[in-house]
């Protein structure tokens, strides 16, 4: 998998709702941020985080676009993206959407998430 691909790879994973696809894409270093300002340090942080995003957001669809990538070497990889969810929360719909910064690096053959910070379309 490349660089590029790892963004449908993540983006799909999200879309199952389940860890169990994500894991592998996220480095156990790995340190992520909400749009509402929370910081999950390490991977068990981070699953906690997402985990309990699934279990909030019911039905959830995940989407990223207008993808533009500030680096990418053999090792590491920086995009910035427009990220857009919907589904339903205790039986309500609800949306959101934002702008996000990833980094990724090659651990082994593989890429990985070790940063990504979630914010607001302003």
């Amino acid at each position: 998998m490349s660089a590029r691909d790892f963004i449908n790879a993540y983006e799909t994973a999200l879309g199952t709702q389940n860890w169990a696809s994500v894991a592998p894409l996220i480095s156990e270093q790995a340190i992520v941020i909400f749009s509402n300002g929370a910081l999950h340090a390490g991977k068990d942080a981070v699953r906690t985080a997402y985990e309990r995003n699934f279990q909030a957001i019911q039905n959830e669809t995940y989407q990223i676009s207008n993808v533009r990538w500030l680096s990418e070497t053999a090792d590491s990889a920086s995009y910035v993206f427009e990220f857009h969810w919907s589904g339903f929360i205790e039986g309500q719909p609800a949306s959101g959407s934002g702008r996000g910064t990833t980094v990724l690096a090659r651990e082994g053959n593989h890429w990985r998430l070790v940063g990504e910070h979630l914010g607001p379309k302003t």
